[in-house]
């Protein structure tokens, strides 16, 4: 059948089992909104308040689905806004499809009305992306970028269509989408044999979990291999869920804002498996220092990840889920009772510690996590409130925890925590947010309140940059430039004009209270919560310093 450019890309859509998509419309990308048009009863379409919503929507859907999310965009600054979306998807491995349109292919290159090299702009943050100037070609591009999106280690990948291709006509045949199969080709018989063997030969073995594991859905075999090694697990800010967090084996997260069991006992091992993680420099910290005593095991789907940040002595390529089935075949049952007794001895003399007398954003976090029975979605912004989140929340399973881990993305949380509601219909999804984050994306309240999408936005007011505000006074002696956000804006007035009910907390006795409500009234919430604004995370390691330097609030006080 002969069908125009904007009926095809409608038609791979649907091929490729899209039922959601999210985006703004303009001028150039008009042809295919009509389209969706008539087809709105198959294709459900939110519209954001901004393009980069609509990018970390899609974000958001895809990391709590496990499918690919979609945007949709204008040319010219339309797609330019998408730009931080992709680059947060790409960053933290997220399956992406982001369609723009562009100026007709004849008004290309002459610096037409918002005509911009997207392609070109977008290069290095897509996994790949393409520029669509025949209609001919444009099905099996879609068709392709989808396969490159889920595939192997997912990612995100940008189509731009000429506004002419859109409107042109070609022939269009119905295809079914390739089956995506798990990355076997690279695991070899030599690798698992010597991973065998560090793990018989171990006598103090860690496991630190990242990413990868709960992108390759590897909760199961993870599980298995922990019980197999009989070792601690620890974890990254992405890797939360991948691995039970109320299991007595587990000892809280890796690095700069890790827990001191694990910093101290990743430090002391002598076999440090790592699974699906790039060993970022917040969890290395002085990557030469780092897991001084051990070697290192590396399990990951991308062979660029090894020896990229540490040294790797041994390593497995290939999908996380298919190497810990193998593995967990033919390592046989080993037994560290010592060293995980160790490990938990670690936990009980260094737990989290917080000051109980006063409202504070852990308090609040496991308040959440209680009325829920951590059966929630959390998505939060960057900053102190992230790594509370983090810290103070024990994530259960997989794609439960939904952050801008690599690229540290403040505005992240609000559009996320719209589209993992969507995805996700009958979860309780809230969006753990400080002020200065809230600043950025409030208007997105608008789009969960045009669409009744019962999100709860929780924000930490703390009348600071908390963060920055927390590295200047331990080591910029106090000097806080430009991060007092003490003003006059009142965000539960700026929630209630969005259309969103709204709260104010200010003393621990009302937080049980007002999350109960929140969550029984089904529509978008918004709790403004005010803390501190010297609250700080703790434990924490300096810049630079290895992660065994890690410090406390009373080791600070200790050394002065």
């Amino acid at each position: 059948m002969e069908l125009t450019g904007s009926q095809i890309v409608i038609e791979c859509l649907k091929e490729q089992g899209v039922d959601t998509v999210f985006g703004y419309p303009g001028g150039t990308i008009l042809n295919i909104y009509d389209e969706l048009y008539k087809h709105s009863h198959e294709i459900r379409h939110i519209l954001t308040s901004h393009e980069q919503g609509a990018s970390h929507a899609a974000d958001g859907y895809a990391r709590a689905t496990g499918k690919v999310g979609v945007c949709l965009a204008t040319s010219g600054p339309g797609s330019t806004n998408l730009v931080t979306g992709i680059a947060t998807a790409y960053m933290d491995s997220v399956p992406l499809v982001a369609i723009t349109a562009n100026v007709a292919v004849n008004l290309l290159g002459r610096d037409s009305f918002q005509e911009i090299d997207i392609a070109g702009v977008t290069m290095p943050i897509t996994k790949h992306n393409y520029i669509v100037k025949d209609v001919t070609k444009l099905a099996d591009t879609i068709r392709k970028a989808f396969k490159i999106a889920k595939s192997d280690r997912p990612g995100p990948v940008l189509v731009d269509i000429t506004k002419d291709v859109t409107a042109a006509k070609a022939k269009y045949t119905p295809a079914v989408p390739e089956a995506i199969t798990r990355s076997t080709e690279d695991i070899t018989e030599e690798d698992i044999h010597s991973a065998i063997e560090l793990i018989k030969h171990s006598k103090k073995p860690f496991i630190f979990v990242g990413g990868g594991a709960v992108i390759s859905e590897a909760h199961d075999e993870l599980k298995e291999f922990v019980e197999k090694v009989d070792a601690p697990v620890c974890d990254t800010l992405m890797g939360k869920g991948a691995f039970d967090g109320t299991d007595e084996r587990y000892s809280g997260m890796l690095g700069m804002h890790g827990t001191k069991a694990s910093n101290l006992g990743v430090t002391e091992c002598d076999l440090l498996i790592t699974v699906g993680a790039r060993f970022s420099d917040r969890v290395t910290g002085n990557a030469k220092k780092f897991a001084k005593n051990a070697k290192v095991l590396h399990i990951d789907i991308d062979p660029a990840e090894i020896n990229k940040n540490v040294k790797t002595h041994y390593s497995v390529i290939g999908d996380i889920k298919e190497v810990l089935k193998i593995l967990n075949e033919r390592v046989s049952q080993q037994n560290h009772k010592e060293w995980v007794e160790h490990v938990e001895d670690l936990k009980k003399k260094h737990p989290l510690k917080y000051n109980k007398d006063i409202l504070t954003g852990p308090y609040i976090l496991e308040k959440l996590y209680e009325i829920t029975n951590g059966d929630a979605i959390i998505t939060t912004e960057v900053g102190q409130h992230q790594m509370w989140s983090a810290q103070y929340f024990n994530y259960k399973l997989p794609r439960t925890f939904l952050t801008s881990g690599g690229l540290g993305t403040m505005g992240y949380g609000l559009g996320a925590c719209i589209g993992a509601k969507v995805g996700m219909p009958d979860k309780t999804v809230v969006n753990i947010a400080g002020d200065g984050c809230f600043r950025m994306n409030m208007h997105e309240l608008a789009t969960a309140t045009r669409y009744d999408i019962p999100i709860i936005e929780m924000v930490f007011n703390n009348h600071v940059l908390g963060m920055v505000r927390q590295w200047q006074t331990l080591f910029y002696d106090q000097r806080y430039s430009n991060t007092n956000l003490s003003d006059k804006v009142d965000f539960v007035k700026v929630a209630e004009a969005l259309g969103a009910k709204a709260f104010r907390i200010t003393k621990k006795e009302e937080v049980e209270s007002v999350i109960k409500e929140a969550i029984a009234l089904k529509e978008p919430v918004l709790i403004e919560c005010i803390i501190d604004s010297d609250d700080k995370v703790w434990p924490m390691v300096a810049p630079g310093a290895a992660i065994e330097e890690v410090f406390s609030e009373e080791d600070l006080k200790n050394r002065k």
